[in-house]
Protein backbone atom coordinates (compact mmCIF):
# COMPACT_ATOMS: atom_id res chain seq x y z
CA UNK A 1 0.00 0.00 0.00
CA UNK A 2 2.83 2.41 0.76
CA UNK A 3 5.64 3.63 -1.46
CA UNK A 4 8.16 4.52 1.22
CA UNK A 5 8.80 4.40 4.94
CA UNK A 6 5.43 5.61 6.17
CA UNK A 7 5.92 8.08 9.02
CA UNK A 8 2.68 10.06 8.83
CA UNK A 9 0.07 8.96 11.33
CA UNK A 10 -2.47 11.10 9.46
CA UNK A 11 -2.00 9.01 6.31
CA UNK A 12 -2.11 5.80 8.30
CA UNK A 13 -5.34 6.82 10.00
CA UNK A 14 -6.86 7.67 6.62
CA UNK A 15 -6.06 4.14 5.47
CA UNK A 16 -7.70 2.72 8.58
CA UNK A 17 -10.82 4.83 8.02
CA UNK A 18 -11.14 3.54 4.45
CA UNK A 19 -10.82 -0.04 5.68
CA UNK A 20 -13.66 0.72 8.08
CA UNK A 21 -15.79 1.95 5.17
CA UNK A 22 -15.20 -1.34 3.35
CA UNK A 23 -16.06 -3.25 6.53
CA UNK A 24 -19.33 -1.35 6.89
CA UNK A 25 -20.18 -2.18 3.27
CA UNK A 26 -19.58 -5.88 3.91
CA UNK A 27 -16.44 -6.05 1.76
CA UNK A 28 -13.53 -8.17 2.93
CA UNK A 29 -9.93 -7.13 2.40
CA UNK A 30 -6.96 -9.46 1.90
CA UNK A 31 -3.64 -7.66 2.19
CA UNK A 32 0.04 -8.59 2.02
CA UNK A 33 2.98 -6.40 2.99
CA UNK A 34 5.42 -5.46 0.25
CA UNK A 35 8.92 -4.05 0.59
CA UNK A 36 7.74 -0.57 1.61
CA UNK A 37 5.07 -1.88 3.97
CA UNK A 38 7.77 -3.92 5.69
CA UNK A 39 9.65 -0.68 6.36
CA UNK A 40 6.70 1.07 7.98
CA UNK A 41 6.44 0.84 11.73
CA UNK A 42 3.28 2.93 11.96
CA UNK A 43 1.24 0.73 9.61
CA UNK A 44 2.08 -2.31 11.72
CA UNK A 45 0.53 -0.63 14.76
CA UNK A 46 -2.80 0.12 13.12
CA UNK A 47 -5.89 -1.77 14.23
CA UNK A 48 -8.14 -2.81 11.35
CA UNK A 49 -11.67 -4.27 11.36
CA UNK A 50 -12.04 -8.04 11.61
CA UNK A 51 -12.90 -8.20 7.90
CA UNK A 52 -9.32 -7.19 7.02
CA UNK A 53 -6.92 -10.11 6.68
CA UNK A 54 -3.23 -9.19 6.69
CA UNK A 55 -1.01 -12.10 5.72
CA UNK A 56 2.12 -12.58 7.79
CA UNK A 57 5.71 -13.50 7.00
CA UNK A 58 4.77 -17.18 6.72
CA UNK A 59 2.55 -18.55 3.93
CA UNK A 60 -1.11 -18.65 4.81
CA UNK A 61 -4.33 -19.73 3.08
CA UNK A 62 -7.74 -18.30 3.97
CA UNK A 63 -11.06 -19.70 2.75
CA UNK A 64 -13.80 -17.27 1.77
CA UNK A 65 -17.27 -18.45 0.72
CA UNK A 66 -19.57 -16.13 -1.20
CA UNK A 67 -22.72 -16.95 -3.16
CA UNK A 68 -22.02 -20.64 -2.72
CA UNK A 69 -18.55 -20.36 -4.23
CA UNK A 70 -15.45 -21.31 -2.23
CA UNK A 71 -12.40 -19.14 -2.87
CA UNK A 72 -9.05 -19.85 -1.25
CA UNK A 73 -6.77 -16.83 -0.85
CA UNK A 74 -3.07 -17.62 -0.56
CA UNK A 75 -0.76 -14.87 0.66
CA UNK A 76 2.70 -14.18 2.04
CA UNK A 77 4.06 -10.85 3.28
CA UNK A 78 7.59 -9.55 3.18
CA UNK A 79 9.17 -10.18 6.56
CA UNK A 80 11.87 -7.60 5.75
CA UNK A 81 12.36 -4.91 3.09
CA UNK A 82 14.61 -7.20 1.04
CA UNK A 83 13.50 -10.36 -0.77
CA UNK A 84 16.25 -11.44 -3.18
CA UNK A 85 14.82 -14.94 -3.73
CA UNK A 86 11.57 -16.18 -5.20
CA UNK A 87 8.70 -16.62 -2.76
CA UNK A 88 6.75 -18.92 -5.05
CA UNK A 89 8.11 -22.21 -3.59
CA UNK A 90 6.70 -21.17 -0.21
CA UNK A 91 3.11 -20.94 -1.46
CA UNK A 92 0.89 -23.96 -0.84
CA UNK A 93 -0.43 -26.15 -3.62
CA UNK A 94 -3.91 -25.36 -4.99
CA UNK A 95 -6.82 -26.50 -2.84
CA UNK A 96 -9.06 -28.84 -4.83
CA UNK A 97 -12.70 -27.87 -5.20
CA UNK A 98 -12.01 -24.16 -4.70
CA UNK A 99 -10.99 -21.18 -6.77
CA UNK A 100 -7.39 -20.48 -5.80
CA UNK A 101 -6.20 -16.87 -5.69
CA UNK A 102 -2.55 -16.06 -5.03
CA UNK A 103 -1.44 -12.64 -3.77
CA UNK A 104 2.24 -11.86 -4.26
CA UNK A 105 4.57 -8.86 -4.18
CA UNK A 106 7.16 -9.48 -6.89
CA UNK A 107 9.22 -7.75 -9.54
CA UNK A 108 8.67 -10.80 -11.77
CA UNK A 109 11.60 -11.11 -14.20
CA UNK A 110 12.58 -7.48 -13.62
CA UNK A 111 11.53 -4.10 -14.95
CA UNK A 112 13.46 -0.90 -15.77
CA UNK A 113 13.42 1.50 -12.83
CA UNK A 114 12.48 -1.19 -10.32
CA UNK A 115 14.74 -3.10 -7.96
CA UNK A 116 14.53 -6.88 -7.84
CA UNK A 117 12.13 -8.23 -5.23
CA UNK A 118 11.00 -11.85 -4.92
CA UNK A 119 11.80 -12.54 -8.60
CA UNK A 120 9.91 -15.20 -10.54
CA UNK A 121 8.62 -15.82 -14.06
CA UNK A 122 5.04 -15.63 -15.25
CA UNK A 123 5.55 -19.14 -16.66
CA UNK A 124 6.22 -20.45 -13.15
CA UNK A 125 3.10 -18.73 -11.82
CA UNK A 126 0.98 -20.40 -14.50
CA UNK A 127 2.52 -23.77 -13.68
CA UNK A 128 1.72 -23.43 -9.97
CA UNK A 129 -1.94 -24.14 -10.65
CA UNK A 130 -3.74 -21.17 -9.10
CA UNK A 131 -6.69 -19.70 -10.98
CA UNK A 132 -5.70 -16.07 -10.43
CA UNK A 133 -2.55 -14.26 -9.37
CA UNK A 134 -2.88 -10.74 -7.94
CA UNK A 135 0.59 -9.20 -8.13
CA UNK A 136 2.11 -5.96 -6.94
CA UNK A 137 5.33 -3.90 -7.08
CA UNK A 138 5.75 -2.78 -10.71
CA UNK A 139 3.89 0.47 -11.41
CA UNK A 140 2.92 -0.46 -14.98
CA UNK A 141 -0.10 -2.66 -15.72
CA UNK A 142 0.72 -6.07 -17.15
CA UNK A 143 -1.47 -9.03 -18.03
CA UNK A 144 0.26 -12.37 -18.62
CA UNK A 145 -2.05 -14.81 -20.46
CA UNK A 146 -1.76 -18.53 -19.90
CA UNK A 147 -3.19 -21.35 -17.82
CA UNK A 148 -3.86 -18.89 -14.98
CA UNK A 149 -4.94 -15.26 -15.05
CA UNK A 150 -1.86 -13.29 -13.97
CA UNK A 151 -2.27 -9.54 -13.48
CA UNK A 152 0.10 -6.83 -12.32
CA UNK A 153 -2.48 -4.03 -12.02
CA UNK A 154 0.00 -1.15 -11.84
CA UNK A 155 -0.98 1.89 -9.78
CA UNK A 156 -4.23 3.86 -9.47
CA UNK A 157 -2.54 7.27 -9.87
CA UNK A 158 0.71 8.38 -11.45
CA UNK A 159 2.93 10.48 -9.19
CA UNK A 160 5.10 12.31 -11.72
CA UNK A 161 6.03 12.53 -15.39
CA UNK A 162 7.95 9.25 -15.16
CA UNK A 163 4.62 7.50 -14.55
CA UNK A 164 2.85 8.91 -17.59
CA UNK A 165 -0.31 7.51 -19.12
CA UNK A 166 -3.62 6.21 -17.82
CA UNK A 167 -3.61 4.55 -14.40
CA UNK A 168 -6.18 2.06 -13.24
CA UNK A 169 -7.24 -0.83 -11.06
CA UNK A 170 -8.40 -4.26 -12.16
CA UNK A 171 -11.87 -5.56 -11.31
CA UNK A 172 -11.85 -9.35 -11.07
CA UNK A 173 -15.06 -11.36 -11.36
CA UNK A 174 -15.24 -15.08 -10.58
CA UNK A 175 -18.22 -16.66 -12.32
CA UNK A 176 -20.30 -19.56 -11.04
CA UNK A 177 -18.46 -21.87 -13.43
CA UNK A 178 -15.18 -20.73 -11.73
CA UNK A 179 -13.97 -18.83 -14.77
CA UNK A 180 -12.11 -15.59 -14.06
CA UNK A 181 -12.89 -12.35 -15.86
CA UNK A 182 -10.88 -9.14 -15.54
CA UNK A 183 -11.81 -5.57 -16.37
CA UNK A 184 -9.55 -2.52 -16.26
CA UNK A 185 -11.14 0.47 -14.50
CA UNK A 186 -9.63 3.92 -14.98
CA UNK A 187 -8.92 5.62 -11.64
CA UNK A 188 -6.33 8.35 -12.29
CA UNK A 189 -7.62 11.85 -11.63
CA UNK A 190 -4.54 13.44 -13.18
CA UNK A 191 -2.74 11.94 -16.15
CA UNK A 192 0.86 12.84 -16.95
CA UNK A 193 1.84 13.06 -20.60
CA UNK A 194 4.97 14.01 -22.54
CA UNK A 195 4.20 16.06 -25.65
CA UNK A 196 6.70 16.82 -28.40
CA UNK A 197 6.17 20.04 -30.36
CA UNK A 198 8.24 20.33 -33.55
CA UNK A 199 9.15 23.96 -34.30
CA UNK A 200 11.29 23.26 -37.36
CA UNK A 201 11.71 26.37 -39.55
CA UNK A 202 9.09 28.35 -37.63
CA UNK A 203 9.85 32.07 -37.93
CA UNK A 204 7.02 33.82 -36.06
CA UNK A 205 6.46 33.81 -32.30
CA UNK A 206 2.69 33.68 -32.78
CA UNK A 207 3.06 30.53 -34.90
CA UNK A 208 5.04 28.87 -32.11
CA UNK A 209 2.35 29.70 -29.56
CA UNK A 210 -0.31 28.44 -31.95
CA UNK A 211 1.47 25.14 -32.42
CA UNK A 212 1.87 24.70 -28.67
CA UNK A 213 -1.82 25.44 -28.20
CA UNK A 214 -2.79 22.87 -30.84
CA UNK A 215 -0.59 20.25 -29.18
CA UNK A 216 -2.23 20.89 -25.82
CA UNK A 217 -5.70 20.64 -27.34
CA UNK A 218 -4.83 17.31 -28.97
CA UNK A 219 -3.51 15.79 -25.78
CA UNK A 220 -6.52 17.07 -23.84
CA UNK A 221 -8.83 15.35 -26.32
CA UNK A 222 -6.97 12.05 -25.94
CA UNK A 223 -6.66 12.02 -22.13
CA UNK A 224 -9.51 10.25 -20.33
CA UNK A 225 -8.54 11.39 -16.83
CA UNK A 226 -10.03 14.60 -15.51
CA UNK A 227 -6.76 16.53 -15.53
CA UNK A 228 -3.95 16.44 -18.09
CA UNK A 229 -0.50 17.30 -16.73
CA UNK A 230 1.83 17.93 -19.65
CA UNK A 231 5.56 18.19 -20.11
CA UNK A 232 6.25 20.10 -23.31
CA UNK A 233 9.36 19.17 -25.30
CA UNK A 234 9.99 21.85 -27.93
CA UNK A 235 12.34 20.59 -30.62
CA UNK A 236 13.55 21.42 -34.10
CA UNK A 237 15.80 23.84 -35.97
CA UNK A 238 14.26 27.31 -36.11
CA UNK A 239 15.40 30.89 -36.75
CA UNK A 240 13.62 31.68 -33.47
CA UNK A 241 15.83 29.36 -31.42
CA UNK A 242 17.75 32.16 -29.69
CA UNK A 243 14.60 34.19 -29.01
CA UNK A 244 12.89 31.12 -27.55
CA UNK A 245 15.82 30.46 -25.23
CA UNK A 246 16.13 34.12 -24.26
CA UNK A 247 12.41 34.55 -23.59
CA UNK A 248 11.79 31.12 -22.13
CA UNK A 249 9.76 32.50 -19.21
CA UNK A 250 7.46 34.35 -21.59
CA UNK A 251 7.02 31.21 -23.68
CA UNK A 252 6.17 29.22 -20.56
CA UNK A 253 3.59 31.84 -19.58
CA UNK A 254 2.06 31.60 -23.06
CA UNK A 255 1.91 27.81 -22.78
CA UNK A 256 0.34 27.95 -19.32
CA UNK A 257 -2.29 30.39 -20.56
CA UNK A 258 -3.07 28.12 -23.52
CA UNK A 259 -3.37 25.16 -21.14
CA UNK A 260 -5.73 27.08 -18.87
CA UNK A 261 -7.91 28.04 -21.82
CA UNK A 262 -7.93 24.43 -23.02
CA UNK A 263 -9.43 23.40 -19.69
CA UNK A 264 -8.26 20.98 -16.97
CA UNK A 265 -4.79 21.04 -18.51
CA UNK A 266 -1.56 21.96 -16.75
CA UNK A 267 2.00 22.49 -17.95
CA UNK A 268 4.31 20.58 -15.62
CA UNK A 269 7.49 21.72 -17.36
CA UNK A 270 8.68 23.20 -20.64
CA UNK A 271 11.91 21.88 -22.10
CA UNK A 272 13.67 23.63 -24.99
CA UNK A 273 15.68 21.43 -27.32
CA UNK A 274 15.75 23.81 -30.27
CA UNK A 275 18.68 24.78 -32.47
CA UNK A 276 19.37 27.35 -35.22
CA UNK A 277 17.79 26.58 -38.56
CA UNK A 278 19.68 24.58 -41.17
CA UNK A 279 20.13 27.62 -43.40
CA UNK A 280 21.74 29.56 -40.58
CA UNK A 281 24.09 26.75 -39.75
CA UNK A 282 25.23 26.16 -43.31
CA UNK A 283 26.00 29.84 -43.89
CA UNK A 284 27.73 30.53 -40.62
CA UNK A 285 29.16 27.20 -39.51
CA UNK A 286 32.72 28.30 -40.29
CA UNK A 287 32.39 31.44 -38.19
CA UNK A 288 33.97 30.90 -34.71
CA UNK A 289 31.83 33.71 -33.28
CA UNK A 290 28.72 31.89 -34.48
CA UNK A 291 29.97 28.66 -32.86
CA UNK A 292 30.57 30.52 -29.60
CA UNK A 293 27.08 32.01 -29.80
CA UNK A 294 25.59 28.54 -30.29
CA UNK A 295 27.41 27.26 -27.22
CA UNK A 296 26.28 30.23 -25.14
CA UNK A 297 22.68 29.75 -26.25
CA UNK A 298 22.72 26.12 -25.20
CA UNK A 299 24.19 27.00 -21.81
CA UNK A 300 21.74 29.85 -21.28
CA UNK A 301 18.82 27.47 -21.65
CA UNK A 302 19.92 25.16 -18.85
CA UNK A 303 18.49 25.34 -15.35
CA UNK A 304 21.99 25.19 -13.87
CA UNK A 305 23.11 28.28 -15.81
CA UNK A 306 20.00 30.21 -14.83
CA UNK A 307 20.46 29.34 -11.15
CA UNK A 308 24.13 30.33 -11.23
CA UNK A 309 23.36 33.60 -13.00
CA UNK A 310 20.62 34.41 -10.49
CA UNK A 311 22.98 33.76 -7.58
CA UNK A 312 25.65 35.97 -9.18
CA UNK A 313 23.21 38.85 -9.66
CA UNK A 314 22.00 38.54 -6.07
CA UNK A 315 25.60 38.67 -4.83
CA UNK A 316 26.32 41.75 -6.94
CA UNK A 317 23.24 43.50 -5.56
CA UNK A 318 24.22 42.58 -2.00
CA UNK A 319 27.70 44.04 -2.55
CA UNK A 320 26.36 47.42 -3.67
Amino acid sequence: LYDGDQTSMKTARFLASQMTRLHQAGIRVFKIRGNHDALSRISKQLVFPETVTIFGGRPQSVLQTAAGLDVMFHGLSFASPKAPDSLLPKYSVPREGTVNVGIMHTSLAGSPGHDVYAPCNATDLHAHGFDYWALGHIHVRQVHPGASTVVMPGIPQGRDINEAGEKSVTLVTIRDDRTVEIEERLTSIAQFERVNVDLTEMEEWSDVVGRVRSALERVRASVKSRHAVVRLDLTGASPLSWALIRDRDLLLAEAEQAAEQTGDTWVEKLELKVSPSTSQTSEEAADPIFELAQSMRADAGSDAFRAEARALVQKMVADL
